[in-house]
């Protein structure tokens, strides 16, 4: 061998050295950390608030709602169901998501364009309008944001809400907005008279109306712009994208069969809240 194949050999065989090194190094059979979890005997950390119809513990944080209901079907069909509830406030689920605190986020979150810069939704699981909770009689004629900024009322809603993001873009004034952390805290400023009317989903809206024994009436969701009615998705991180892609594809088949259906009947979803053929993509583009 001459001097100067010697050379080039000695170039070489550092990596081919590397290389051999880096093929006996273990490597994860996924990037995703869901399945890092799933490998390891972990449980999938389901994230929600308490959001009733749409997602809320029950004893011992059974995951209930219609929303927990599709998402635990869909995870179901796909063969896991080792599941760890994390109840959290409606503001910390993103940042609980980010965080690393759970997997998935449900609670019945629209996807917005605002969101989607943070996290991947899945594929929509239903549409849904949004209304406000008045006192009975709703003596001051609120129906819409319109309504609330001609009127000068003051319009309270949760911390996270989409509510608070719409009534802005209907240029109803910062004066006029009051932000609390959630459900309780917006009935109880609509029933003290604190707040003229509170800003919901129609779903949470109807509830709260039950719940305080008719002291407050939900409004038409159909009197605000046909843009604030809004589709929801599950959340992952922005690194989960082949567990969400495995996901899309079980919700497919999933979402408005007869299984789900009967699932979510008990928390009043119809086939009239299915999200139809609008993808996540359009939305996050156009909410």
């Amino acid at each position: 061998m001459t001097i100067r194949r010697v050379k080039k050999w000695i170039r070489i065989f550092p990596a081919i050295s590397l290389v051999m090194i880096l093929a006996w190094l273990p490597c994860p059979s996924h990037a995703d950390s869901i399945f890092d979890r799933i490998n390891d005997g972990e449980p999938i950390r389901l994230g929600f608030a308490h959001e009733i119809p749409w997602a809320y513990p029950g004893d011992n944080q059974n995951p209930l709602g219609f929303v927990n209901a599709i998402t635990l079907g869909i995870l179901e069909s796909m063969g896991y169901t080792d599941i760890e509830p994390v109840v959290t406030e409606w503001g910390g689920l993103i940042p609980g998501l980010k965080a690393n605190r759970f997997d998935i986020i449900t609670g019945g979150m629209y996807i917005t364009k605002s969101r989607c810069e943070n996290v991947n939704f899945s594929e929509p699981i239903g549409v849904f309008g949004e209304c406000f909770i008045v006192p009975k009689g709703n003596p001051k004629d609120l129906h819409s944001y319109q309504d609330i900024k001609e009127r000068n009322a003051i319009l309270v809603s949760g911390a996270g809400y989409t509510t608070i993001e719409n009534a802005k873009k209907e240029d109803v004034p910062e004066g006029n907005l009051m932000v609390v952390p959630g459900n309780t805290e917006i009935l109880a400023a609509v029933k003290s008279g604190r707040a003229d009317a509170g800003g919901l989903t129609y779903f949470s809206a109807l509830h709260l109306s039950r719940e305080s024994g008719d002291a407050v009436e939900a409004t038409d969701p159909r009197k605000n712009p046909e843009w604030t009615f809004n589709w929801v998705g599950i959340g992952f991180r922005k690194t989960d994208t082949e567990f969400m892609k495995a996901f899309n594809e079980a919700l497919k088949d999933y979402v408005g069969s007869e299984k789900m259906l009967k699932a979510v009947e008990q928390y009043g979803y119809t086939e009239a809240q299915l999200p139809g053929d609008i993808a996540t993509s359009w939305v996050c583009e156009n909410r």
